[in-house]
Order: structure tokens, then C-alpha cells, then sequence
């Protein structure tokens, strides 16, 4: 079997499984299974598969049918200027949250060392995307999952960054003081759930994943830990930017904004704590 029939059949079985784009998925694990980039399969489409090689597609090919997401198949996933570790032990990192790390750098700008809380880092995609992009940042990432904080520090280790990291419940409370707080918190109602695509439905973690008051118990939380002037970036769910503004107002924090995803809808919600003593 050359490397196109194979690329071929595999985009058929991918389709007959649901997947969304069968045939990118379909480059993606053939390349994966050959040792070759997306670009570098387009030139080997005659080739032919070894045993080895076919074998390895056909194991990859039979996860992804399953409908597990694309990046535990592949173990990786790119985010920002990073390559991260991912499995079922945290989420796959979405272009949106990289959004909210723009702007967690834009409102950085001009701190030389901020200190920079993450809240819910999961594979640690938020924490260490700051820390590279801003050398200076003093960066600290919590999870209430150990199993998350471990892959959390096998990327930070993997891309040779500082970061700190502990193992939290939120319902505790939060500790320190910082320049920023940020959060991809769970945003899922449990009667959406069972609506949502396989990929999320069935192989996320839930813990990441349901969860509509983790966003207001972070606001709240952020308060005693934030400098005054200091910012709260929150990734929120396709809808919820008003309400999710106005409880940040409800607060007290000022300057509350909503900023658009690259799909442009308003999924980053921010605010800042008072500088005056009298808030």
C-alpha cells in the first residue's frame, strides 16, 4: 500500500467515524505514524508503507475512529510557540485560550517581573505560554488535580521554563499576591454536557471541563490576592461575556471588558482591581 492509498482509506474511515475533518486528521497521523511532517507525506504519496509503518497507522487510525481527540493520539500539541504534552489528564489546549494568553501578555506590558497566578493550569498551557513570552514573569500555577500538575511539570521541564506549581482547591481559597490572575476555568453546564461532541463528551476530563461556578468563585477569590490595579483575565464560554461581566462589576472590579476569540466571538472577560483604598 503506497502512502496516498493509505492516506485515502484512512480519510474514509475517519469520515465513516464522524470525525470533522477527516482528511487533515488523516495527514496528521499518517505523518505522525512515518516520522515525517504534514509538508514532508505530500512528497512520499507513492511510497511505499513498510509492515511497521502501516501497523502503526492502523493503531492510530483505530483511537481517533473511536473519537479520541486528535492531540491524545498524537500524545502532543502545539499552543502558542509550544509543543505540549497531553492526555486524558488534562484538556487539549484551544486557539481561544490562546487569546487569553495575548492578552494576559498585552496587560503585562511594561512589568518587568510580574507575578502572575494561573488558576487551573492543566497541562500547564496558560503558565508556561506567559513565562516564555515574558522572560521576566514570575509565574505560580494551580490545579486541584495532581495527576494534571504532574504533565503540568513535565511540560514546563520539556520547554526548560520556571514555573511554580501547586496543588490547590480552589474552595480554599487562594494565597500570595499578584500583578495578574488568569483562568481557563471549567465553564460546562452538566445538561450540556451530554450534547457536547464525543471528543469532549467522552475522553476530556470532567473535572476540567463541568462546572459553572468555578468562574465566580475565582473572581471572588482573585480579590484578596490581586495588587491594586492588579488584572483578572477569565476565559469564559460562547455567550456568557455579559454575564460574566457584570458579576466581575458586581465585585468590584473596574475597566471590565470582553475581548473576541479569533472565530470573533467574545470569549476573554477582564478586569482590574481598584487602586483606591476605598474599594
Amino acid at each position: 500500500m503506497t502512502v496516498g492509498e493509505a492516506l485515502g482509506r484512512a480519510c474514509l474511515r475517519l469520515d465513516d467515524a464522524g470525525v470533522e475533518d477527516p482528511l487533515v486528521d488523516a495527514e496528521w497521523l499518517a505523518a505522525h505514524a512515518l516520522g515525517l511532517t504534514r509538508s514532508e507525506l505530500a512528497l512520499q504519496e507513492r511510497r511505499e508503507l513498510t509492515q511497521a509503518e502501516e501497523a502503526q497507522l492502523t493503531l492510530l487510525l483505530d483511537r481517533r475512529a473511536a473519537r479520541e481527540p486528535l492531540a491524545y493520539v498524537l500524545g502532543e500539541w502545539g499552543f502558542r510557540r509550544l509543543t505540549l504534552r497531553v492526555d486524558r489528564r488534562v484538556l487539549v489546549p484551544r486557539p481561544e485560550t490562546e487569546t487569553v494568553v495575548e492578552r494576559c501578555l498585552e496587560l503585562l506590558r511594561g512589568h518587568e517581573e510580574p507575578a502572575v497566578l494561573d488558576v487551573g493550569t492543566g497541562s500547564g498551557a496558560i503558565a508556561l505560554a506567559i513565562a516564555d513570552e515574558h522572560p521576566g514573569a514570575r509565574v505560580t500555577a494551580i490545579d486541584v488535580s495532581e495527576e494534571a500538575l504532574a504533565l503540568a511539570r513535565e511540560n514546563a521541564a520539556g520547554a526548560g521554563l520556571a514555573v511554580g506549581f501547586e496543588q490547590r482547591d480552589l474552595r480554599d481559597g487562594l494565597a500570595g499576591r499578584y500583578d495578574l490572575v488568569v483562568s481557563n476555568p471549567p465553564y460546562v453546564s452538566p445538561g450540556e454536557i451530554e450534547a457536547l461532541e464525543p471528543e469532549v463528551r467522552d475522553w476530556e476530563p470532567r473535572l476540567a471541563t463541568v462546572g459553572e461556578e468555578q468562574t465566580e468563585l475565582i473572581a471572588r477569590a482573585a480579590r484578596d490576592v490581586l495588587v491594586p490595579g492588579g488584572a483578572l483575565v477569565l476565559e469564559v464560554a460562547d455567550g456568557e461575556s455579559g454575564r460574566v461581566s457584570a458579576l466581575l462589576r458586581e465585585l468590584g472590579y473596574e475597566e471590565v471588558q470582553a475581548g473576541q476569540d479569533l472565530a470573533g466571538r467574545d470569549r476573554v472577560v477582564e478586569g482590574r482591581w481598584p487602586t483606591s483604598s476605598g474599594q
